[in-house]
This record gives C-alpha cells, sequence and structure tokens, in this order.
C-alpha cells in the first residue's frame, strides 16, 4: 500500500527531516513524527508550568520594589516600556540609534488595550503578555533597569542574569518550535536538547519557585516520553 498520503497530509518538506534521520525508513519516520509530538506536549505542559511561576515571581519582585503609584505595567517609567537605545552598525557599516526595548513596549501597549485600556487591570495585562516578553526581561539590555534593581530578587544570591536568560531563551525557542509543530528532537545546540533543556527548565523553576518544582517533579512525563524514543 502506498504511504503518499503521509506527504499529503504532512507535506513533503516537514516530513522530510524525520525521512532523514531514520534513513530513509518512512514507516519508522512515522514513528520518530508521531513520538516527537508526544514529547512536544509532555513539554508544553512543563513549559505552561514553569511560564506561570516565571511571570508572578517577577511580578512580585518587581512589584514589591517599585516606586511608582501605579502597576509597574502600566506605569509610563516602566523599564519595561521606556525606550533603550543602544547604537549599531547596520549591514552597509553605517552606525544608527536603535530602541531595543520597542518590542516590548509594543507588547505590552497591545495587552493593555486589549484588556480594556485605561480600566486594564495589572492581573490581566501579565496574563495576556508572552512568554516572548517576559524572556527578555532579563536581556543584557535591561541589566541595570530590570535585574539589578528587581529581578534577581526573584532568584537565590549571586544568581548570574546571563545563565538565566540563556537558558529562558532556549526554552522559547523550544516553546516555539513546539507551537509551530517543528521538530524539537534534532536541536544542534546541545542546551536545547529536550532531556538538557528540560533538566535547565526545572533548575531554574526550583530556584523561582520550589513549592512549584516539588509538586511538578513526580508529575513530569518528559523523561518517560525521552526514554520512549523510537
Amino acid at each position: 500500500m502506498s504511504d503518499a498520503w503521509i506527504d499529503d497530509w504532512l507535506g513533503p518538506a516537514r516530513f522530510q527531516p524525520y525521512v532523514t534521520a531514520c534513513n530513509g525508513d518512512r514507516a519508522r519516520a512515522l514513528a520518530l513524527y508521531e513520538w516527537n509530538v508526544t514529547l512536544g506536549q509532555a513539554l508544553m505542559r512543563d513549559i505552561a508550568h514553569f511560564e506561570i511561576a516565571m511571570r508572578n515571581a517577577y511580578d512580585t519582585a518587581i512589584d514589591a520594589l517599585w516606586p511608582g503609584t501605579d502597576h509597574w505595567l502600566l506605569d509610563a517609567d516602566s523599564p519595561a516600556v521606556t525606550p533603550i537605545w543602544r547604537v549599531k552598525k547596520d549591514r552597509s557599516g553605517l552606525k544608527r540609534g536603535s530602541d531595543v526595548n520597542y518590542l516590548n513596549r509594543r507588547a505590552v501597549d497591545a495587552a493593555i488595550r486589549k484588556c480594556g485600556g485605561v480600566k486594564a487591570t495589572p492581573g490581566k495585562v501579565i496574563a495576556e503578555l508572552s512568554f516572548g516578553f517576559w524572556r527578555h526581561l532579563t536581556a543584557a539590555s535591561h541589566e541595570k533597569t530590570l535585574w539589578v534593581p528587581y529581578l534577581h530578587h526573584a532568584y537565590p544570591a549571586k544568581t548570574q542574569r546571563k545563565a538565566i536568560d540563556e537558558t529562558i531563551g532556549n526554552i522559547n525557542t523550544i516553546r516555539n518550535r513546539i507551537a509551530h509543530h517543528e521538530p524539537v528532537f534534532d536541536r544542534r545546540d546541545p542546551a536545547q536538547d529536550p532531556a538538557q533543556l528540560h533538566a535547565d527548565m526545572m533548575t531554574v523553576l526550583a530556584m523561582l519557585a520550589p513549592d512549584a518544582h516539588h509538586h511538578l517533579t513526580p508529575h513530569s512525563t518528559v523523561t518517560t516520553v525521552i526514554s520512549q524514543r523510537p
């Protein structure tokens, strides 16, 4: 029986990485595809729990020290929305200033509008913001405006911003790949290998929310799914 239906279903380009990984064996490739989906589902469950813990821990850390009368996300002087200018060279070598906080500001403004504008509540805005927004709060551009005065308090003493940012950046990358139904089994970056990524994520979760980490660990299926790779 022809298996051309697989290409009709998935598309040849989407299926090819699995065929290549299985040395042309399309039956094995289909099994690998199904396993990749299962792995993605298991990872997304844990990533969802991690995302909630991260954004609430960040909100608590900033809110506890925020000097303004408005919530830090709603305040016009918030480092989440104020411009951060960096001088960079374009492709021609010309130096020009660039606001590296533009996307974050646009994300916050869009969330506020969606949540009622001037009537928006902090809780609704927090829930509306994407993982990518929270991920960028630990970027190097925010070291002086967010990490040093606020976010480092969400972590144990002497935690390095760069290490946290790299881990959360890798989580964001894998999260986006899963959301777009892309392979996650074939990551060339060792830090994005599903097993290593999950271990790193759980380490950060233990820093941010030890009780949540304790709850999630016995319920996670990621390790079991990884062991079942065809």
